[in-house]
């Protein structure tokens, strides 16, 4: 038996879509239909943020607003997040599905912690519609986890702790000292630091690399371990206790913290 007693699991590069695609695209599209061009690296930037709050980030963004401004006359208001926000939720509800393999290793790693007793649950900065379409695909690989939280079913998301207060009452899991939050973003590990649980952040399956595991395997390992530095920096600064390249080297993580 393990001290901990649930593991709470980000979506989007962390138990799928390895290098977080899904949404980074969708956003670049979404500002496309309003004239305005956005950067990949602009859309990366807020990643792990409910999608709205993500949005007006990337309003804010001085590139941005400032093309904004040019076009409309205007700095981006609130009414205008909403106008974006309404385009890209559809946008990204058509395609989410499509990046919705689990990261390899995901479901043995699920296996081994269900094995241990521990209760698995999730929380996301896609909307309960987005991950409507995504469910049916992790479940037809066998990941089904025992609770899920969205973006939009609180008022307010992350970086605060109200997502992982859900999941304590939803798993009848506690002390939050007893919860490991698992996660890609800085957004998504906040989250945990808020709620006084045990943070850790991946380097290599999510945002910040940004790569396919293909595309990792064709770099030398003096490249990919720059990626890992970059990405172990970001999450260390956001709180993270400790940083594993993928959920695949969880468990691992889990028994070191058990015997120690």
């Amino acid at each position: 038996m393990s001290r901990f007693k649930a593991v709470v699991f980000d979506w989007a590069g962390t138990m799928i879509d390895f290098g977080s695609f899904a949404p980074m695209g969708v956003f670049v599209k979404a500002f496309e239909e309003f004239g305005i061009a956005a950067t990949i690296a602009q859309a990366r930037g807020p990643m792990g943020k409910p999608k709205r709050d993500h949005i007006r980030d990337m309003m804010n963004d001085p590139g941005i607003a400032a093309q904004w401004i040019d076009k409309y006359g205007n700095a981006p208001s609130d009414a205008d997040v909403d106008k974006v926000y309404e385009i890209f939720v559809p946008m990204n509800e058509s395609v989410v599905a499509d990046y919705a393999d689990l990261v390899p290793g995901a479901a043995d790693m699920i296996e081994i912690l269900r094995a241990k007793g521990l209760k698995i649950g999730s929380t996301t900065g896609y909307t309960r519609s987005i991950m409507e379409n995504v469910l049916p695909r992790a479940a037809e690989q066998g990941y089904i986890p025992d609770n899920l939280v969205c973006s939009d079913d609180l008022p307010e998301g992350r970086p605060g702790p109200l997502g992982m207060y859900k999941c304590f009452l939803d798993l009848v899991a506690y002390p939050p000292s007893a919860v490991i939050k698992v996660d890609d973003t800085e957004p998504g590990i906040a989250e945990g630091v808020a709620a006084g649980c045990v943070t850790v952040g991946l380097a290599l399956s999510g945002n910040y690399a940004g790569k396919t595991p293909e595309e990792l395997e064709a770099l030398s390992e003096a490249e990919v371990d720059v990626l890992r530095q970059h990405a172990t920096e970001k999450l260390k600064m956001a709180g993270a206790d400790f940083v594993i390249d993928t959920v695949a080297d969880l468990p691992a993580l889990i028994e070191k913290l058990d015997a120690g």
